[in-house]
């Protein structure tokens, strides 16, 4: 019985560190994603010295824009292919 417990708590540890380790995964690929879309917006629109409030009153005056015209493949509604 006491090995049966031992086994089980095992058990729930390592799933508990495969669930850490897929969250964790999961937001260094988001993390990355943010930084290099981050570099994009500052290469095309040549925002390395605006501020945050800067930058977002930039990306507001374009937005709707961009949404309006970018292809259906790329909209959020649309099934991924």
């Amino acid at each position: 019985m006491i090995r049966l417990k031992k086994r089980l708590n095992k058990l729930i540890s390592k799933l508990d560190n495969l669930s850490t380790t897929k969250v964790k995964k999961k937001r260094k690929a988001r993390s990355r994603r943010l930084i290099q879309k981050g570099a994009l917006f500052e290469k095309y629109f040549e925002a390395e010295n605006l501020s945050i409030d800067e930058s977002e009153q930039l990306l507001k005056i374009f937005a709707n824009y961009v949404n309006k015209n970018k292809p259906d493949k790329n909209k959020k509604d649309s099934p991924n292919l």
